[in-house]
C-alpha cells in the first residue's frame, strides 16, 4: 500500500459570485488614458505570469496558480483556448487578464482580472475591465462568464455588477491554501 502525503494547508473559507453577461455592453466604452496600452501576449512566459499573479493578487489571497508546478502552469499557457492581456502603463505592467474560451459551452471566462497594486484607486479600473469585456467578446462566443470572492478586492463585485455581468449564485468554499506558499490569511477568511 503506498503512502499518501497530504500538503500542510490552512482553511480558508470563502463565498464565490459566479456572474455572466449574456449580451455585450451597449453603452459606450470608457477610454484607457493616452499613456496606457493593452498587449495580447503572443506567449506568457512562466516567470512573467508568475509575477503579475503573483503581484496583482497578492493582497487578495490568489493561491491556486502559485502552487501549480512549472510545467503545468506553460502547459495551461500554451492553451490556444488562454490569452493573457497585459495593461501597460508608461511602459509598465499595470495589470492583467486572462481569457479561456470554453467553445463547448459558448463562453469564454474572464478567468483573472486586476490591477497591480500601485494603479488600484487611480480610477484606471473600469476602462480596463470593460477592455476585458470587449476582448472576451470578440472571441465570438455568447456569453461571458466571470467569478470573484470574498478574498478579492471589496469593490470586485459592484464593479462586475456595474459592467453588466448578473449574479448567477453564490457559494461558500473551503480552500486548502498551501502553508509553502507563506501567504497571509485575513483572519476573518479563516475557516
Amino acid at each position: 500500500m503506498g503512502l499518501s502525503l497530504v500538503e500542510p494547508a490552512i482553511r480558508v473559507a470563502v463565498h464565490v459570485t459566479f456572474l455572466r453577461m449574456a449580451a455585450p455592453p451597449a453603452e459606450p466604452r470608457t477610454a484607457l488614458p493616452p499613456d496606457a496600452r493593452l498587449e495580447k501576449l503572443a506567449r506568457c512566459t512562466v516567470p512573467f505570469y508568475r509575477y503579475l499573479y503573483g503581484t496583482v493578487g497578492g493582497d487578495y489571497l490568489w493561491w491556486l496558480r502559485r502552487a501549480t508546478p512549472d510545467a503545468e502552469l506553460d502547459a495551461i499557457l500554451g492553451d490556444p483556448a488562454v490569452s493573457v492581456h497585459v495593461l501597460y502603463r508608461d511602459g509598465a505592467p499595470a495589470g492583467f487578464f486572462e481569457l479561456e474560451r470554453r467553445p463547448a459551452m459558448g463562453a469564454t471566462n474572464i478567468a483573472y482580472f486586476g490591477l497591480l497594486p500601485h494603479m488600484v484607486g487611480h480610477g484606471m479600473g473600469r476602462a480596463f475591465l470593460r477592455a476585458a469585456v470587449d476582448a472576451a467578446w470578440a472571441t465570438g462566443c455568447g456569453v461571458v462568464t466571470v467569478n470573484t470572492c470574498t478574498a478579492d478586492h471589496p469593490r470586485a463585485l459592484p464593479n462586475y455588477l456595474s459592467a453588466g455581468f448578473t449574479r448567477l449564485r453564490t457559494v461558500r468554499e473551503i480552500w486548502p491554501v498551501p502553508v509553502r506558499l507563506g501567504m497571509k490569511v485575513p483572519e476573518h477568511l479563516l475557516a
